[in-house]
């Protein structure tokens, strides 16, 4: 059994191609159908960020047909996607899929959302009835060496998003986010980041300001009942109930005032705020770092946190590498010895057809009048020499040649032990 994975990603092609090739949830289900004349089992993981298509199959399929299946899929042109397209067989494909799995491929190094999308895509694989005896032992193994490497090491132990490192930094202030409120100034793509980190900290509750109300709604709907959304004018009003407040706009000026700020915490009976300025330009005046009861970060002392983080991450993931090796090691070894059970099946039911000839013979002489115990040593006289025939006959011809390494291959494996 072959294995084989074909992909496309960040690293390889600009969102303008991977978009090209991603799978909805309905044509995803509609291709594991399609590809099955061309392989007995596969995976198809498709995310922003990659495309893959993972393949077994008794013969060795060429890159170039799983990338035209995937071309013809999408109504692409081959020659469009090839330049973008990795392909590994076997043993690399295997260690490429742990590393995904381990986010060691991944745009943020070590980020964990992978390998629940990897989940997601073998279960509907296995739904489809596309995940065969190989392909259901290799995500057992993936998901077990996952898991070993996330325990035994620091890969995702750090936070290396500026969303992440927000949360993080007010968890140093509250050691508890269960009683606080959240005020988030923006609706974009960061700002929602947040506010799902805020939810998983269990936040009490979270106030989305925006100049568009309607979008602000659109993302306080996605937290529930926890969520209220304001426009950025009704700001002011809610400030004092800011004990963590987290700024990403695209104003061209500051939001949050000096006097806005120190007029707030009045009002707040000096109650610290936790502030983060994510915005470039601020949308906090700089000034207001100077209030006692502020605790101001910027985006720059985010990258400084980040920065540092990575670089953990970096030595984790060195650790992860060595770890995958022995991994992808272990698999391999268990899917040489299954393309060896058809072998060993054959030689099991020569023996077995052989044993049942010489049974029936055994039989026959007993029904003619023959003693049982010549009919049992007739058996044991026959069936012996049957099964001893062409391992002997092969012994005896390498013998005749010579054949060292064929002689000592028959008695390790017929376990024959020297004679003095």
């Amino acid at each position: 059994m072959s294995i084989a994975v074909i992909g496309i990603n960040h690293k390889t092609a600009t969102v303008s191609i991977r978009e090209q090739v991603t799978f909805s949830p309905e044509r995803l289900r509609e291709a594991l159908h399609a590809i099955r004349h061309i392989a007995k089992e596969s995976i198809i993981l498709s995310t922003c960020n990659r495309t893959e298509l993972y393949v077994a199959d008794k013969k060795e399929l060429p890159p170039t047909e799983l990338t035209k299946w995937l071309a013809d899929f999408h109504s692409i042109a081959i020659d469009k996607l090839l330049p973008y397209m990795y392909h590994y067989t076997d043993n690399k494909a295997v260690q490429h899929l742990l590393r995904v799995a381990c986010g060691l491929d991944s745009l943020v190094l070590g980020e964990p959302q992978i390998l629940g999308q990897l989940k997601d895509a073998i279960q509907v694989a296995n739904q489809e009835k596309c995940i065969g005896n190989q392909f259901h032992r290799l995500s057992q193994h993936v998901f077990s060496s996952a898991k070993k490497v996330r325990t035994e090491t620091k890969i995702g132990s750090n936070p290396v998003s500026v969303a992440y490192a927000a949360v993080n930094l007010s968890k140093r202030i509250f050691s508890s986010l269960e009683q606080q409120t959240a005020v988030l100034i923006g609706a974009g793509e960061t700002i929602e980041l947040v506010g799902r980190y805020l939810m998983a900290n269990n936040i009490n509750k979270i106030i989305i300001a925006n100049r568009s109300l309607e979008n602000a709604q659109k993302l306080a709907n996605e937290y529930g009942d926890i969520a209220k959304a304001i426009p950025l004018s009704k700001l002011e009003d809610h400030l004092q109930l800011a004990d963590i407040l987290i700024a990403s706009t695209a104003a061209p000026t500051a939001i949050l005032t000096y006097e806005t700020v120190k007029k707030a915490l009045k009002q707040r009976k000096h109650k610290p705020i936790f502030m983060v300025d994510i915005a470039v330009p601020r949308d906090i005046d700089e000034a207001v770092d100077k209030l006692d009861d502020v605790y101001l970060y910027t985006v720059d002392d985010l990258q400084n946190v980040i920065e540092e983080n990575i670089k953990s991450r970096k030595q984790a993931a060195e650790q992860a590498e060595i770890m995958i090796e022995g991994e992808v090691v272990h698999f391999m070894r268990w899917l040489k010895a299954q393309r060896q059970m058809s072998l060993i099946k054959r030689y099991r039911d020569e023996a077995h057809q052989i044993k049942q000839e010489v049974l029936e013979k055994a039989i026959r002489r007993m029904k003619n009048g023959e003693s049982a115990e010549d009919a049992m040593r007739f058996l044991a006289h026959t069936l012996t020499n049957k099964l001893l025939h062409n391992p002997s006959k092969t012994i005896n011809q390498a013998a005749r040649d010579g054949d060292e390494s064929l002689l000592k291959a028959a008695k390790k494996l017929l376990n024959i032990q020297e004679t003095t």
